[in-house]
């Protein structure tokens, strides 16, 4: 029987957790054994007698012969693994290479979440969409939130409020879902991309399309990196564009490398006081110039937020759509008695595994 341990997270401010009792009753149910660390689900308001009742065991996670988690491992975690076990999680392989090697060098077979490919049949194992939905509507709940006026047009006796314009930098499922929450709270909403073929999907949400005149389509649905002829035209049309509107959300990244800056200085400075920037990019630098990755400040009296790791902030739906991802990468490596068995012709895990222990 393959056990599967989950063990609970250790990072500052990580809420979530990798499995919820809802999917540890259907891999119970697949004859796997589950063994859940002692408080595990207690930041995502999971009790351990949830776990309990849904067929999981509290002990040790540590020993078996799979491990779930959320954030990379520690060096201490890594320690704590079987030479020939099985991780899945997020395990940063773009940006934490040494985390990779030591995983490597402990003969641990890993599965990074964020290099599952993004084609039809692995959507629903996509962790990287599911939490960045999670991200995007919170942006735009801490956007309305940090802002000095109201979301929607308010008639009132003592006359008309206009409603709030809100951009989003970077449409992706976190752009697209920033704007789609800040539509139903009643601002005008306005979208732009680099690439020019999400313009329909910005349009399908009610929103305006901002057009530059720049094609930066590049590979997986992500964006190639500009040019520094592209990189001046946009700034200077961004920033035009930017001092229009009341609320700014840029959520642009391009994997491996720095968040693209799309907000300057002046592009702040041209903002009206009372202004608000939500910078979900902080963890790679930021696509504000002035952004300082997780804080809040005031520059030019506009606020400007870069909270790290929002989906964390709602710890329970982010949890129990990250497993739900991370299950369904799981049970596509065992064989039809429940064995572990993962078979690396198969695209998905040939091209999530970034270590691989020759037994498996």
């Amino acid at each position: 029987m393959t056990r599967v341990g989950v063990p609970r997270e250790s990072g500052g401010g990580e809420r979530r957790v990798a499995l919820v009792p809802k999917i540890v009753s259907a891999l119970t149910g697949k004859g796997l054994e589950i063994v859940v660390e002692a408080g595990a689900g207690e930041s995502a308001l999971v009790p351990d007698t949830a776990y309990e009742e849904a067929g999981a065991s509290i002990g040790d996670p540590w020993g078996c012969d799979v491990v779930l988690k959320v954030a990379p491992p520690t060096e201490d975690e890594i320690g704590k693994l079987r030479q020939d076990a099985v991780l899945i999680g997020f395990l940063a392989p773009r940006s934490k290479p040494e985390t990779i090697e030591a995983l490597r060098a402990a003969g641990v077979t890993a599965f990074a979440m964020e290099a599952v490919p993004r084609i039809s049949r692995a959507q629903s194992m996509d962790a990287l969409s599911s939490q960045a939905n999670v991200a995007g509507y919170k942006a735009a709940l801490l956007a309305a939130d940090l802002s000095t006026r109201f979301f929607p047009m308010l008639t009132t006796a003592a006359g008309t409020v206009k409603p709030a314009t809100v951009l989003v930098l970077g449409v992706g499922v976190a752009g697209l879902q920033a704007l789609a929450t800040a539509k139903r709270l009643g601002a005008r909403t306005t979208g732009y991309d680099v690439r020019p073929e999400v313009a329909d999907q910005v349009r399908s949400l009610g929103a305006q399309w901002l057009d530059v005149g720049i094609d930066a389509s590049g590979e997986g649905g992500y964006a190639r990196e500009l040019s520094e002829q592209e990189r001046a035209d946009q700034q200077q049309q961004l920033t035009e564009a930017t001092s229009t509107f009341d609320v700014v959300i840029t959520t642009a990244l391009v994997p491996g490398r720095p968040a693209p800056r799309l907000v300057t200085a002046a592009a702040v400075e041209g903002m009206r006081p009372g202004s608000v920037v939500v910078d979900l990019a902080g963890e790679t630098g930021g696509n504000c110039e002035l952004t300082e990755p997780g804080q809040t400040v005031v520059k030019h009296g506009v606020t400007i937020a870069s909270p790290l790791n929002l989906p964390a902030a709602m710890p329970e739906h982010a949890s129990e759509l990250y497993a739900r991802n991370v299950s369904a990468l799981l049970e596509l490596m065992l064989d039809d008695d429940g064995a572990l068995a993962p078979d690396f012709g198969d695209e998905v895990l040939a091209k999530s595994c970034v270590t691989r222990e020759e037994n498996h």
